[in-house]
């Protein structure tokens, strides 16, 4: 199965090579979760804070259990400060 992982912001750091940009197109196994995807990027969970599949909002909650489906998109941001 693939899905597109969009990293944004500080994240995109954490996406190997090749890339375009902050996305790749990521080859995954049926039945991975976002936390897979995210525990395999070794992303620091406190850098994980707005996720979304396929533009809808993810919990925290939710994010152990969200089954990705094959050509979803998941974005993750990181907090973001400002004002």
């Amino acid at each position: 199965m693939r899905i597109t992982l969009k990293l944004m912001a500080t994240l995109t750091d954490y996406l190997p090579q090749p890339r375009q940009g902050h996305q790749i197109t990521l080859d995954i196994a049926p039945g991975d979760t976002i936390q897979d995807v995210v525990e395999r990027f070794r992303l620091p969970w406190k850098l994980v804070h707005l996720v979304l599949v396929n533009g809808i909002y993810i919990p925290p909650d939710q994010r152990g259990t969200r089954v990705l489906q094959d050509g979803e998109t998941l974005a993750i941001w990181p907090p973001v400060a400002g004002g």
